[in-house]
C-alpha cells in the first residue's frame, strides 16, 4: 500500500471515528436531557403506568327494626370497568365488550364520552350489575381483555320486599352534580342514597373505602400487590319501626292510596310509618329503566309521594278534638253543655246539615264526640271563633312541620281571619268557622300531624318530635349514638280540658 492509499484510509478511519463519537455524544446529551432535566416527570409517568390504585368498597350499614330484625342488608353486585390506557387496541376492546355485554357499540362510546372529564386513572364504567354468566365469561377471558376489570360493590337486599319503602328509600348511581359536591370520596361507578333513610343517613351508612396498590404490566394485568388498606364498614341503623306492625298496616293499605302512622305517645318514637302504594325497591337496584320510571311517575295512586308527610288532606272529624279542647279551655262549654241536633241548623239564611240527617237529639260533649255530631261542634265553633280554634290547633302540632328528620315535609294549613285576608283579600265568614270546626273548609293536615295531635292529647299535652331512628351501631355491635325523646312543646289548655 503506497502512502497516498494509506492517507486515504486514515481519513476514512477518522471520519468513521468522528461519526461514532458524534452519535455517542448525541446519545449522552439525550440521556442527560431525559434523566436529569425531565427525569422526575418521566419517572412519575412510568410509575403511573406501572402502579394502579384499586378502591375497595366498604360494606354499607344494615337497617334494622326496633327488635334488631334486619330489614335491609347487603348483597354483592358486579360492574364492568375499563382502564382505557391499558388497552393497546381500544377499538377492538370496544367491539368485544359490546358483544359480551350485549349492548350496542354506541352505548359504550357514550359512556366513554361521559367519562372524558374524569381523571385518567379512574376506570370507565361500561355496565352495572352484570349477571353471573357474564362475570364468569369475563374472568375466564381476562387475558384477551386488557384493561377490563370486574368491580365488586355492595348493593341492597330487601328482606321484606317493599316494606316501609318511603321510609328506607333506595340507592342509585351517583350523578355528575353529586360527584362535584362530594369530591374525591366517591367514584363515578358508586351508588349513593337517593331517598329516605338511605339518603338522610348516607354518611353513616356508606363507610369508608379501602385502598389497594398493585403493580401491573404494560397490558394492565396485575403482577403483585404493593400495599392494602382495609375499608371501614358503614354503621348499622336500628329503627323505632316494628316490622310486624308495619306489615299489618301495609296489608290493610294494599291496593289503595293512603297512609298509616303509629307513635309511642310518651316518646314520639314511630312504630309504623306506611305510605301506599309502596315504591318498588327492586327496580332501583342497578338503575331503574326509563320505562319503569315513567310508569311510576304516571301512576294515578302517586307512589313517589310519601303520603305520611307530604299528603295534605282535610282532617275531618278528628279535628273535633281541637274544637272540644278549645271550647273547654276558653270556657265556652263544659262537659255537661248540651245542644239539640235535629239534623240541621240555620245560619244567616243558609242551612248546615249534620251527617245524620235525622238528628242526634239532645247532645252533651261525651255523646257529641262518641257519635261525631256535627251540629254540636258547629255551635262550639261559633262560640269560640276561628282564631281561637287556630291557636289550639297550632299548639297541638297542626299547621306546622313536625320536625321529623325527613326532607319535603308539608306543613298543612290552619286558617285564620288574617290568613284569608292575605290569601284571598276577603273577610272571614261565620259559615267558614262552622266548616273548620268539623275539620272541613280550609283545614289541611298530614297523617303524621294527626298522629302527633292524637298522641299529644293521649299523654296529657306534651308534644314530642316524631323520630324513626333508635340508635347507631358500629361494626363491633357497639351503640355509638342513641336518640333521646325530644319535647317540642305543650298543648294549650288545662289538664282537666285535655
Amino acid at each position: 500500500m503506497d502512502e497516498s492509499e494509506l492517507q486515504a484510509l486514515k481519513r476514512r478511519t477518522n471520519i468513521v471515528i468522528f461519526i461514532i463519537l458524534a452519535l455517542f455524544g448525541i446519545l449522552v446529551i439525550r440521556l442527560w436531557f431525559l434523566q436529569i432535566l425531565r427525569g422526575s416527570q418521566y419517572l412519575k409517568m412510568s410509575e403511573n403506568n406501572r402502579i394502579r390504585l384499586q378502591w375497595l368498597p366498604a360494606p354499607r350499614g344494615n337497617i334494622l327494626d326496633r327488635n334488631g330484625r334486619p330489614l335491609i342488608v347487603n348483597r354483592p353486585y358486579f360492574n364492568v370497568t375499563w382502564n382505557k390506557e391499558d388497552a393497546p387496541d381500544p377499538e377492538l376492546i370496544i367491539r368485544k365488550m359490546a358483544a359480551i355485554l350485549k349492548v350496542n357499540v354506541s352505548e359504550i362510546l357514550k359512556r366513554i364520552r361521559e367519562a372524558a372529564d374524569y381523571p385518567r386513572h379512574l376506570p370507565i364504567l361500561l355496565k352495572e350489575d352484570i349477571d353471573w354468566p357474564t362475570l364468569v365469561y369475563i374472568e375466564n377471558h381476562q387475558y384477551e381483555l386488557p384493561g377490563i376489570h370486574i368491580e365488586t360493590l355492595p348493593s341492597r337486599k330487601y328482606n321484606f320486599g317493599n316494606l316501609a319503602s318511603h321510609l328506607v328509600g333506595y340507592l342509585g348511581k351517583i350523578n355528575e352534580k353529586e360527584l362535584k359536591k362530594f369530591g374525591d370520596s366517591y367514584l363515578p361507578s358508586d351508588q349513593i342514597g337517593k331517598m329516605g333513610i338511605e339518603r338522610i343517613y348516607e354518611k353513616l351508612l356508606r363507610g369508608e373505602k379501602g385502598r389497594r396498590y398493585v403493580e401491573v404490566d404494560v397490558h394492565g394485568f396485575e403482577q403483585r400487590e404493593i400495599m392494602e388498606q382495609d375499608p371501614l364498614p358503614g354503621k348499622d341503623l336500628k329503627l323505632t319501626i316494628d316490622i310486624n306492625l308495619q306489615q299489618t298496616a301495609e296489608r290493610a293499605l294494599r291496593g289503595k292510596a293512603g297512609a298509616v302512622v303509629m307513635m309511642d305517645v310518651n316518646s314520639g318514637r314511630l312504630l309504623v310509618l306506611a305510605s301506599s302504594p309502596p315504591l318498588q325497591l327492586q327496580e332501583f337496584i342497578g338503575g331503574i329503566s326509563s320505562k319503569n320510571w315513567k310508569a311510576m311517575l304516571n301512576d294515578p295512586l302517586k307512589p313517589f309521594i310519601n303520603k305520611t308527610i307530604q299528603g295534605q288532606y282535610p282532617p275531618g272529624s278528628v279535628y273535633k278534638i281541637i274544637t272540644a279542647l278549645t271550647g273547654l279551655s276558653e270556657g265556652a262549654i263544659t262537659p255537661d253543655t248540651t245542644f239539640i241536633c235535629t239534623g240541621s241548623m240555620l245560619l244567616y239564611g243558609r242551612r248546615y246539615h249534620c251527617w245524620k240527617r235525622s238528628g242526634h237529639g239532645v247532645v252533651n260533649l261525651k255523646k257529641a264526640l262518641r257519635e261525631s255530631c256535627d251540629i254540636y261542634f258547629y255551635h262550639v265553633g261559633l262560640k269560640v271563633g276561628v282564631n281561637n280554634l287556630a291557636k289550639y290547633a297550632i299548639s297541638m302540632g297542626l299547621g306546622r312541620k313536625t320536625g321529623i328528620n325527613m326532607p319535603n315535609e308539608k306543613p298543612g294549613l290552619v286558617p285564620t281571619k288574617s290568613w284569608k285576608r292575605r290569601r284571598y283579600k276577603q273577610e272571614w265568614q261565620e259559615g267558614e268557622t262552622m266548616s273548620v270546626a268539623i275539620g272541613q273548609g280550609f283545614n289541611l293536615v298530614t297523617p303524621l300531624q294527626v298522629c302527633e295531635m292524637t298522641a299529644t292529647l293521649a299523654n296529657g299535652g306534651t308534644r314530642y318530635r316524631p323520630q324513626f331512628v333508635e340508635s347507631v351501631i358500629d361494626a363491633d355491635g357497639k351503640v355509638v349514638r342513641g336518640f333521646q325523646a325530644r319535647i317540642d312543646g305543650h298543648a294549650l289548655g288545662s289538664k282537666h280540658s285535655l
